[in-house]
């Protein structure tokens, strides 16, 4: 499917989803608004262009103008003046986050921009990018056939078992000028919405069904020591 019509169905679910969703964005500096990777970890290794914020709306990707990110949809950040740019051309790199989710349904997104000057590139990149266990984008940037245009990427999580979740980014290049992707509006969102990708449903317990799994096999034990009385 297009990523453009993508873009529009996600557009469309969400603003038909209105007031499902409740509460902030659990995601810490979502839209890179400190300016820093404040909450978040980078990783995987750089040959001289790690991932770096940059400003918005102004010549900030190798002399390209990359627009404040216009979109609406999903998180409730606004799309500021920054956003994170993955430009190296002989790298592996990863930006990660990790959150702790209650059971339950949220909705789960981020915004993409792929530039002029990297789509140009005879290298290209693999992209991927993965929101409390769901996968919500993984493509080689050339296939996208939208430079220089944001786009979003967003979908449900119904998380089965309350724990340690991660939100993760993966940028791989393989040598020579290769594309580049910008990021913005990382979003885990509260929802009421039903129907998400079931996640964390073979998960280890949580100490409360531990405690009533460990009532039930006192019990059992007692029942067979009261028949084996009789």
């Amino acid at each position: 499917m297009n990523s453009k019509i993508r873009a529009v169905i996600a557009a469309a679910l969400l603003a038909a989803a209105g007031s499902a969703s409740a509460g902030g964005n659990l995601v810490v500096n979502g839209n890179f608004a400190t300016g820093d990777f404040t909450g978040w970890t980078v990783g995987g290794n750089n040959t001289g262009f790690p991932p770096a914020v940059v400003t918005t709306g102004s010549a900030c990707c190798f002399g390209e103008t990359v627009p404040v990110d216009p979109l609406t949809v999903g998180s409730p950040d606004p799309g500021g003046t920054h956003a994170v740019y993955f430009v190296d051309d002989h790298a592996n790199q990863t930006l990660t986050q990790t959150l702790t989710l209650a059971a339950g349904e949220y909705q789960i997104g981020f915004d993409a921009y792929a530039t002029h000057n990297g789509f140009g590139n005879p290298g290209d990149a693999d992209f991927t990018a993965t929101i409390a266990g769901v996968q919500l984008a993984s493509y080689s940037v050339h296939q996208q056939d939208d430079p220089g245009v944001w786009l979003n990427y967003s979908g449900l999580a119904d998380v089965v078992t309350g724990g340690t979740y991660s939100v993760s980014f993966d940028f791989q290049t393989f040598g020579g000028a290769s594309a580049d992707v910008l990021i913005d509006r990382v979003f885990v969102v509260s929802s009421s919405q039903s129907g998400g990708t079931p996640i964390g449903g073979t998960g280890v317990p949580e100490p409360a069904t531990l405690a009533l799994f460990a009532l039930s096999l006192v019990g059992l034990g007692l029942a067979a020591r009261r028949r084996q009385a009789r």
